[in-house]
């Protein structure tokens, strides 16, 4: 998928597997999307919708091609095949339509009140059952061509419905999380289960109220039910209990329920994941997860094939030979799956290299992430082998002499490992090391005088090799969870330590020697009475005393690094129209707001801000006076000032008219 056409071409024409790939059915595709995908009764018509534009395709499996495609008006919700091959469909759109087809194509088309869901067909009446966003269940029968009295139920909406193929009782599931059973010869409700109650387990977690998103009956007497939160229960319908309850961990709808008669299981799925479990018990029989969301998953009868509708151009087939034989139209398939037991072939990723983020740093390559040199893959990323060749030379040229040293030792140790050999300690966690070859000595002695048999050692198992090899596994002896959680530690290592001297000793001699020693080092066990059957708690208090003492070091150490750092003085500029004022000022009215509300309005009756007075009723009323800022000031002064400069210039206005009139009198 990550190569062009010309690549693929390319590689048809070198590679024999390419060339052997099989294709079942030819253009097994949708343009874009296929939702629903179904098989006809007699299993010859495979047929499947899908958009866009909204479309049906027909394949014969006879011919191994597509038989006819069909153009609708709008999108397909759902549809039924009522007859044995394709001549007759029916097809629930998007619109409210309802649409016939035959077998030479559009027949009839009608409306249904409100949006539909889901519908089935009841054979005996020829009724075709509706169910959607509304309380009723339409009714329209085929025989007669026209509604019949809908069917009242309790549910606001329903999702889902089907009817049993043995005895036609019909159930819906609604949006409240119940099924509703129905008798369509009395058109009466004869059960109710509450599914959503039933849902919820000790291990579920679920958000809000689930509601019924699929239904599936098995026989006379089982039914599977689909939750909205991806829950399975399988019902008896004799109980209102479920026999068993399954969740598929993703919180997902489940989408679709298929029964596997051969084997007993359930095949539910939801739009992540396509799970196979047992019905009796429970267990998972295997899973799949395919790389895009699943629309529909359709079981071809008698047989091991499974065929999904994605949100993917291609539709997928898988075969899987446990469940059953090959359909008879593929019988070939059943010969190749033979031969791939008999030759099984481990995939590698030739032109490849799979690098972790570690990696690409290391390489200096991580400015490549989300570039098409990439390929993001699970924890980490696949790139060109050659690139990675390169940015490996450049990132460290003398690999090779590297690797050329280490391989000469692995020959050195190899030959060494053939002689006589002292107890050889590893050169990482050396006192575990020791430990464990302590432990391993006095269990050899308990199962020799139990005559039990031995259990594997810990230094030999390949599980545990790294923990004696990598560097970054060495056991800090000095960290604070060390020495809290094992206090006695320090003092059973004395001798260990001891012992440790001993044999790094004799290694040396040996290394300097270079000769095969004759005999093995006494163990130089010291026969002194060690204090180890002391307290522990007393170790612990020790431990955490040292430990203070060292935090109140660093203390000091930090506090004299403190002094020593000089701290430059800082200056703020202060905004226009704001005066400063001194800090004095916050501190005392934080030293206000820390006192109570009777000593604050004491402090401030004393001032004048407040009056108390008693009123004629008996109770205290108060009137305050509220502090203003110096900007209140300065506007209140402006404002008496404009006032004064404005009755001046009155009286001076009003002194001259006066003067006027009197002038004029005059002459």
């Amino acid at each position: 998928q990550w190569l062009s056409d010309r690549k693929k071409r390319a590689l048809q024409k070198k590679d024999v597997d390419i060339r052997r790939r099989i294709e079942l059915i030819q253009d097994f595709e949708m343009p874009t999307v296929s939702t629903k995908i179904k098989v006809s009764r007699d299993g010859q018509y495979i047929m499947a919708v899908g958009t866009y534009k909204p479309r049906i395709r027909c394949f014969d499996t006879y011919q191994l091609s597509q038989k006819f495609e069909r153009c609708l008006d709008s999108e397909v919700v759902t549809f039924e095949i009522l007859s044995d091959d394709y001549s007759k469909i029916v097809f629930l759109q998007c619109g409210r339509f309802v649409e016939f087809h035959s077998q030479h194509g559009h027949y009839y088309r009608t409306r249904i009140p409100k949006f539909g869901r889901d519908f089935s067909y009841h054979y005996p009446s020829c009724d075709l059952y509706f169910v959607g966003a509304s309380s009723e269940v339409y009714r329209l029968n085929l025989e007669q061509g026209r509604f019949l009295n809908s069917l009242q139920t309790d549910a606001s909406e329903s999702n889902v419905c089907d009817i049993n193929p043995v005895h036609y009782l019909f159930a819906m599931g609604t949006a409240e999380g119940k099924v509703e059973c129905w008798d369509p010869r009395t058109r009466n409700r004869v059960g109710l289960l509450d599914c959503a109650l039933s849902s919820v387990t000790a291990d579920t977690e679920i958000d809000g109220l689930p509601s019924i998103s699929a239904l599936k009956f098995d026989g006379a007497l089982n039914m599977a039910v689909g939750t909205s939160t991806g829950q399975v229960l399988l019902y008896d319908l004799r109980s209102s209990n479920p026999l068993i309850v399954k969740d598929h961990h993703y919180g997902l709808p489940i989408k679709s329920i298929q029964f596997q008669h051969q084997l007993d299981l359930i095949i539910s799925a939801d739009s992540r994941i396509i799970k196979m479990w047992n019905k009796d018990t429970g267990k998972i029989f295997t899973s799949m997860e395919p790389e895009y969301d699943i629309n529909d998953v359709c079981l071809y009868p008698n047989s091991g094939m499974l065929m999904t509708a994605n949100e993917a151009p291609k539709m997928n087939i898988y075969y899987i030979p446990v469940l059953g034989p090959a359909p008879k139209w593929c019988s070939f398939l059943d010969n190749l799956t033979e031969e791939l037991e008999e030759n099984p072939e481990s995939t590698v990723y030739d032109d490849y290299k799979f690098v972790t983020r570690k990696d690409l740093e290391n390489l200096g390559l991580a400015h490549l992430i989300g570039s098409s040199l990439l390929r993001a893959y699970m924890h980490g990323f696949f790139m060109d082998i050659r690139l990675y060749h390169k940015a490996k030379m450049m990132a460290n040229p003398f690999a090779y002499e590297e690797y050329r040293r280490e391989k000469i030792r692995q020959k050195i140790e190899e030959t060494r490992a053939q002689r006589v050999q002292l107890k050889k300690l590893p050169k990482v966690n050396k006192e575990l090391a020791l430990k464990l070859i302590e432990e391993e000595g006095e269990e050899q002695q308990v199962t020799r005088k139990r005559k039990q048999k031995n259990l594997p050692s810990l230094l030999k198992d390949d599980r545990f090799k790294v923990m004696f090899e990598n560097p970054d596994f060495q056991v800090d002896e000095q960290s604070e969870e060390f020495r809290l959680l094992n206090p006695l530690v320090s003092k059973i290592s004395e001798k260990r330590k001891r012992k440790l001297k001993i044999l790094e000793e004799l290694e040396a001699r040996e290394e300097e020697e270079e000769e095969e020693p004759e005999g093995k080092a006494s163990d130089a066990e010291s026969s002194e009475s060690s204090d180890d059957e002391k307290g522990w708690v007393e170790e612990v208090r020790k431990q955490r005393k040292l430990l203070r003492q060292e935090e109140k070091v660093k203390r000091q150490e930090r506090f004299k690094e403190d002094q020593q750092t000089l701290l430059k003085p800082q200056f703020f500029e202060i905004k226009e129209g704001e005066e400063f004022r001194s800090f004095k000022d916050s501190a005392k009215k934080q030293k206000l707001m820390k006192k109570t509300l009777g000593d604050r309005l004491k402090l401030e009756e004393k001032l004048g801000m407040l009056n108390v007075s008693d009123t004629t009723v008996g109770s205290k009323q108060a009137t305050f006076k509220l502090k203003k800022s110096e900007q209140q000031k300065k506007q209140q002064e402006a404002e008496k000032q404009h006032r004064q400069e404005r009755k001046t210039l009155r009286r001076s206005a009003s002194h001259l008219k006066s003067k006027r009139g009197r002038g004029r009198l005059f002459h």
